[in-house]
Parts: C-alpha cells; sequence; structure tokens
C-alpha cells in the first residue's frame, strides 16, 4: 500500500485505470453505495479479506465526493512501526525528539480538505487511538512538541482484513473508536463469492502485462481457465494478478496455456490442514486412530470442508476435486445417518 497522496494500481483493479472490474451483482450494489455515501461527510469502515481491492474502493468513495481533486493519502498502520506512526500521522516540530531537525507535517495535515485512509487500522496500537478518536471528534490535531492545535478538514476511510467487532471484544480496539469509524461499514467480497470475475479480471490482467511486456498473448486457453476457475484464490485478486503476470510472461504463444498457469496450492491450515496420508482436517492428529474408517475420515474432510467454504456446495466440490452430484450424494447419505449437514 502507499503511504503517499499518489493514487498507485491495487489489486482487483485494471492496472491501467486503477478502477475496480467486476461482473459481480453483490460488489456492484457495494460500489454503488460507496457512490452514494461518498456525498456525505460521514467516516467509513471498508472490511474484507487481504487482496480483494478495499484501497481502490476507498479512491472510488474520494473521486465520488467533492473532495475529488484534493488530496488522497493513505497510510498503512501495519507496515510503519508503532513508534514512527504516531509522527507519521500527527506531524511533530523541530526539536521534538532526537533527530527532528525540521518541523514535518503529519498526514492529517497532508490530507487537510481531502480524505486520509487508515489502512487496516485493527493494527494501530491503542494509545495512538486514543489520540486518532480526538482528532475525529474535535477536527484538530496536536503536532508532536507542538504548543497548540492545528484545525483539520479530512475525511476519514478505514480498512482492516479483521472483525473490528471482535477486536473490540478483545480489548485490542477501542469501542468508541470503532462506533466513530463504523457509521457506514461496507464489506468487499472475497474472490471465491464473486461469479465470473475471475475470468474478467484474468483477461484484464493478460491485456495490461502483455503491452507491458511487449508479448503477443490476446487471450487464455479453455484449459487453462478452468483451472483458474477451481482454485479458491486465498489470496483474491491480488493472487490472481500475480498468477496472469508470470502467465503472460512464461506463454509461448498468443494464448495462456495450462503450463503457464502456476498456482501455489495453499491450504488454509487453521480449517484445512490434511496431511498427505488423508488426515484429519484442521487437526494435528495422525492420519488414522483407532476404529476409524476411511468413510469415516471422508465423512470428517468432506464436512469441514464445506463448513470451511460456508456451505456453498460449489466451492465444496470444487477444493476437494469432485462433482456437486457426488457431494450431494454422500451429503443425503450423511443426512440417512442422521448427521445434520
Amino acid at each position: 500500500m502507499t503511504i503517499s497522496a499518489t493514487t498507485e494500481t491495487k489489486a482487483g483493479s485494471n492496472p491501467s485505470s486503477g478502477r475496480i472490474i467486476t461482473n459481480d451483482r453483490q460488489l456492484n450494489e457495494i460500489m454503488n453505495l460507496a457512490k452514494t455515501v461518498a456525498q456525505s461527510k460521514a467516516t467509513v469502515l471498508i472490511q474484507g479479506e487481504s487482496g480483494t481491492g478495499k484501497e481502490l474502493m476507498a479512491n472510488l468513495i474520494h473521486q465520488s465526493s467533492n473532495r475529488a481533486g484534493r488530496p488522497f493519502v493513505a497510510i498503512n498502520c501495519a507496515a510503519i512501526p508503532e513508534n514512527l506512526l504516531e509522527s507519521e500521522l500527527f506531524g511533530y516540530e523541530r526539536g521534538a525528539f532526537t533527530g527532528a531537525v525540521a518541523a514535518k507535517a503529519g498526514k492529517f495535515e497532508l490530507a487537510n480538505n481531502g480524505t486520509l485512509l487508515l489502512d487496516e487500522i485493527s493494527e494501530m496500537d491503542i494509545r495512538l487511538q486514543a489520540k486518532l478518536l480526538r482528532v475525529i471528534q474535535e477536527g484538530e490535531v496536536d503536532r508532536l512538541g507542538g504548543r497548540k492545535p492545528t484545525g483539520v478538514d479530512v475525511r476519514i476511510i478505514a480498512t482492516t482484513n479483521r472483525n473490528l467487532s471482535d477486536c473490540v471484544r478483545e480489548g485490542s480496539f477501542r469501542e468508541d473508536l470503532f462506533y466513530r469509524l463504523n457509521v457506514v461499514n461496507l464489506t468487499i467480497p472475497s474472490l471465491r463469492d464473486r461469479t465470473g470475475d475471475v475470468k474478467t479480471l484474468a483477461e484484464s490482467f493478460i491485456k495490461h502485462y502483455a503491452e507491458q511486456n511487449s508479448k503477443p498473448v490476446s487471450g487464455i486457453s479453455q484449459e487453462a481457465l478452468a483451472i483458474l476457475d477451481m482454485h479458491t484464490w486465498p489470496g483474491n485478486v491480488r493472487e490472481l494478478e500475480n498468477v496472469m503476470e508470470r502467465a503472460v510472461i512464461t506463454a509461448q504463444g498468443m494464448l495462456i496455456q495450462s503450463k503457464d498457469v502456476v498456482i501455489e496450492r495453499r491450504i488454509r491450515t487453521e480449517t484445512m490442514n490434511i496431511t498427505a496420508l488423508g488426515g484429519h482436517v484442521g487437526s494435528d492428529k495422525n492420519p488414522w486412530s483407532p476404529g476409524e474408517t476411511l468413510n469415516d475420515i471422508e465423512r470428517m474432510v468432506i464436512l469441514q470442508a464445506l463448513d470451511y467454504h460456508q456451505g456453498n456446495r460449489t466451492h465444496t466440490a470444487r477444493a476437494l476435486g469432485i462433482s456437486i452430484r457426488t457431494l450431494r450424494n454422500k451429503l443425503a447419505e450423511y443426512r440417512v445417518l442422521g448427521i445434520q449437514v
């Protein structure tokens, strides 16, 4: 993520235009809502998994508001050490600390009359959260070592890949700040839940990286596309972009072939930790325990995979490498056994 007022290309965008590309009905509705709330002064909280394009959504809000053309400043709260984040946000006066040889404006002042994006807000130290809350409430910022506050007019947008309500319950995030930020909540769906967007985005990335690398690649074969469709994309659009960039670079003809599509087969350890011998999902147990049959292990894998994909049978079947019909038959068998599915 950028820590400047310039807009960079982000995951989930057409690399040449910096805009969100989607055919998904749910995401289009969220974008329309974002454009509507852009006309207000309300703070916005954007939630979603890493790589879904949260900063792009923030930029869409900025460009759709009456602050368009004014500064759009983004700062990643997780990328800057805690002892530096305060001075980056609020600025400092000369002599405020060792090495402060000249005064420096913070991100709030740089974003005055514009928009400030606080990326990964959940990673901010709780002490700084209190100071951030005061800036939002009072509309003024205190530089480190400063003698008087400076008034600022800044539209705040925050993003997070965590559930802030859970952070509040855990005590790592202030409840009062959460309610200040959560005036409008936009949740971006993951790529695996955006039907049809894999093909649309893949074609966009092919066009961009073919031009960037002076390659004659103009499309993708059905076999290669089938590989993309079968993947669950834990890294979301950012992961797809990386895969397509490599595919364009290694492609030998006008079409990307299946051999050009190299996907890191990452399996989420918290739910899909299956050993090479067919061990239990989400556990570190041995693959087999006395009294367990192969059917028992298969049932455990299927049910936990179904839970991981939140009941979505299409995604579950793809992840397990079986057909929808096979999955449907298995679930019917489990219901006969009295197992709730």
